[in-house]
């Protein structure tokens, strides 16, 4: 009933806002209305694939006019609440983690350590080259994560295995191992096999698809271990270097998902490195939903087979009524969004294809507006195969197939966490300006756990992350590869000379 309440609440919200009455745009808002609540009256059902069409040429009829004006006098008579109420990016920074890291910055070998880590630049970039050119496509990491493994077993870690789903995983005990603290980059990339992942070097610029996502991430990895090793540092807690396999697109987060298991290793406290700049730092996991669409018809020839029903005619509706309805829904209220990512079928330009199929990403900052645009999905994929089936002359009726592929759980874990707050004080430190941020990372899975999980930039300047023309500069990156290092000391206890 809640759900439905917001819902009733954000759609009159959004009408308030838009009050040049776009006839198109307030139907479409009701049909998102009619969809959540679940209203499958005769009339709604008959008029659904061409009522916001009609009503953007010609007036409705009475009785349409009646329900509309019904349901937004319902609408404008509902009580007004915020929806939009954010909480702030840049919370209270305490004393005591403050003078933490202070204290901490202050110790002879962490100021060692930092010294390492700026010296170490030239081989942390000419690994960042060697491990970008490795192709990693989803599922199909091996080849990096072993020559990732040889590369930790010489940074000087001898504890090193790949576990039963690709993850890399390499243990570097504390003095008691009461806890274990996780440290982790992804290995895997958005790029498909056959890519061409060569690093061009163009001044100080380095452009490769993947260059920036992740691989600078798991290139800082090596370097905090080798600055480690070299300062002497001990841990209270144990430490477990990562690098994980299924982070992007279909690979659904299955590496940290296996690490998270029952019976996995037990992680205490979980750092990924993935993202940009240092100051932003993720304690709040941005939840997803995606879909495989896939329908499925006889097929045959375009002309002497003509009559059967086409699936991508099917797709092509499907993708403009839930576009329709997705645009109203994702205009107002806490952030949604929508994207059809790929599609796919058909075997020639004279032949009806035998399945037609998209691969579709929802997200949003709400489980309950996650959840609504769901519903939007699959009730306009529903209706394109019904307005299809309709157009049958001939042969079988089409069906279709709606598979998840991808689910995140979202979360948030509060400002006030000792991991967060030491994060916070770590990026300050550096100069640089903390700000707490929403993400879909591995850290979704923990922080969905409540398990102290915070994702921290890499550093450097770059941009077109999943482009072929990604590219990265490495201008201080080398204060990212510290404020890694800081946090996870930090978090893992430093031993006492």
């Amino acid at each position: 009933m809640k759900l439905l309440m917001n819902d009733f609440v954000e759609l009159r919200t959004g009408l308030l806002n838009h009050l040049k009455f776009d006839k198109r745009r307030i139907v479409s808002r009701l049909l998102v209305l009619s969809g959540v609540i679940g209203i499958h009256l005769d009339l709604v059902s008959r008029l659904r694939p061409q009522l916001a069409r009609n009503l953007s040429r010609k007036m409705p009829g009475a009785f349409g006019l009646t329900c509309v004006g019904v349901l937004f006098a319902g609408l404008m008579a509902f009580p007004a609440f915020d929806l939009n109420a954010q909480a702030t990016s840049q919370p209270e920074l305490l004393v005591e983690y403050r003078e933490e890291i202070i204290t901490l910055s202050k110790e002879a070998r962490v100021i060692s350590a930092f010294a390492m880590i700026e010296e170490d630049t030239d081989l942390s970039r000419n690994q960042l080259i060697e491990l970008t050119e490795i192709p990693a496509p989803q599922f199909k990491e091996f080849a990096r994560a072993q020559r990732f493994a040889e590369l930790l077993q010489e940074a000087g870690l001898d504890s090193i295995w790949i576990d039963e789903v690709g993850n890399v995983l390499a243990l570097r005990k504390g003095k008691t191992g009461d806890r274990l603290v996780a440290l982790d980059a992804h290995l895997d990339t958005v790029f498909p096999e056959g890519t061409d992942v060569t690093v061009k070097v163009r001044g100080d610029t380095l452009f490769a698809p993947g260059i920036g996502d992740d691989t600078r991430g798991l290139a800082m990895l090596l370097s905090i271990v080798r600055a480690l090793n070299t300062a002497h540092i001990e841990t209270d807690a144990d430490i477990l270097f990562v690098g994980s396999v299924g982070e992007e697109g279909v690979g659904d987060l299955r590496g940290v998902k296996h690490i998270f298991r029952e019976g996995g290793p037990g992680v205490d406290a979980w750092i990924s490195i993935d993202g940009g700049a240092i100051g932003r730092i993720s304690n709040q996991g941005l939840g997803s939903y995606r879909y495989r669409v896939t329908f499925i018809g006889p097929g045959g020839h375009s002309w002497g087979a003509f009559g059967l029903v086409n699936p991508h005619h099917a797709l092509g509706t499907a993708i403009d009524l839930f576009v329709e309805s997705a645009d109203a829904f994702t205009s107002y209220g806490p952030k949604t969004s929508y994207n059809v990512g790929r599609i796919g079928g058909g075997t020639s330009v004279n032949s009806i294809p035998f399945s037609s199929w998209m691969e579709v990403d929802m997200r949003s900052v709400s489980p309950a507006r996650l959840d609504s645009i769901e519903t939007l999905l699959k009730q306009a994929v529903m209706q394109a195969l019904d307005d299809q089936n309709a157009l049958l002359r001939l042969g079988d009726s089409l069906t279709v197939d709606i598979e998840m592929i991808g689910k995140r759980p979202s979360g948030e874990l509060p400002s006030d966490l000792p991991l967060v707050q030491r994060a916070m004080a770590a990026s300050a430190f550096l100069g640089k300006r903390p700000g707490l941020t929403r993400g879909s990372t591995n850290s979704n899975i923990p922080i969905s756990l409540g398990i102290p999980a915070v994702t921290i930039g890499r550093g450097g300047r770059g941009a077109n992350a999943h482009a072929l023309n990604e590219w990265w500069l490495e201008g201080d990156s080398y204060k990212a590869t510290q404020f890694g290092l800081l946090l996870l000391v930090v978090e893992s206890g430093l031993v006492e000379n």
